[in-house]
């Protein structure tokens, strides 16, 4: 059971490990039924660690279950989760472990909200949090290095949720804008006036011609591959970069088409 919850914590917020999440919770609650049948006399560490994941993941039912943000000494933040403020509290919670805990689950829920809107977000934070967990587990850092590691990804997190504002873009121009890989060298000679102009007339372009079921329908996504390209070439973007980006803005069409043709 420690090698799986391990496991699982290595993983998350993997998708393939949130699908299991539910199956992997009833057994760390059979274990700790039996940990306190057997012994309810005397505090266990492992018990007591092994409540707190499965407070974090949601996995038990409520009832008689003590709220994560009271179990930790923390009054429950409200929209504003990812707060300077929260921040510090949780970093300087006596329970290191809890923190960390803390800190995974609300980063692993902010990645899961943005995976449905912006692709390249989710999966670079999503890559981040794994980084992190992966070093902790194979203890390659301590726990204060990982709560400092994962508090920085929660910043970074908060200001991507400005940059529409500061890049003058709404939020699904933004998700394409991330889509053409602004950040390599050869893209960024573009400007951030063309790159957002781009942004822009890949929405425009793709919100008209897409269909519920263009994802299943070869003919139209080829069509959309193709005035995706065109509308790369347009603007000058470096030609050796243009299948891979035409692929990343056809996936992130794909996860906005719902709310498009909705």
């Amino acid at each position: 059971m420690n090698d799986l919850s391990k496991a699982f914590a290595l993983a998350t917020p993997h998708l393939k490990a949130l699908a299991v999440r539910d199956d992997v919770g009833f057994f760390q609650a059979v274990k700790s039924a039996l940990i306190k049948r057997i012994d309810s006399e005397r505090p266990d560490q492992d018990g007591m660690e092994q409540a707190i994941r499965q407070v974090v993941s949601g996995a038990i039912v409520s009832e008689g279950v003590i709220d994560l943000f009271s179990a930790a000494g923390i009054k429950k933040p409200d929209v504003s989760i990812l707060s300077e403020e929260f921040l510090s509290e949780v970093r300087g919670m006596p329970q290191k472990n809890l923190a960390i805990e803390l800190l995974r689950k609300l980063l692993a829920g902010e990645i899961k909200s943005r995976s449905k809107k912006n692709t390249v977000q989710a999966r670079t934070f999503s890559e981040l949090l794994e980084k992190s967990l992966r070093a902790y587990h194979n203890r390659a850092i301590e726990t204060v290095e990982v709560i400092e590691e994962l508090i920085k990804i929660a910043k970074e997190i908060r200001t991507a949720e400005r940059r529409g504002q500061d890049l003058g873009l709404n939020e699904d121009e933004v998700a394409f804008y991330d889509a053409l890989e602004t950040n390599d060298s050869a893209v960024k000679v573009l400007g951030d006036e063309t790159l957002k102009q781009i942004a822009r007339e890949l929405v425009e372009t793709l919100r008209k011609n897409v269909s519920i079921d263009w994802t299943v329908r070869e003919t139209v996504r080829a069509k959309l591959k193709v005035m995706v390209k065109r509308i790369l070439r347009k603007y000058g973007y470096p030609p050796d970069k243009q299948e891979k980006a035409t692929a990343t803005v056809l996936e992130q069409a794909e996860t906005l088409c719902r709310d498009w043709v909705a």
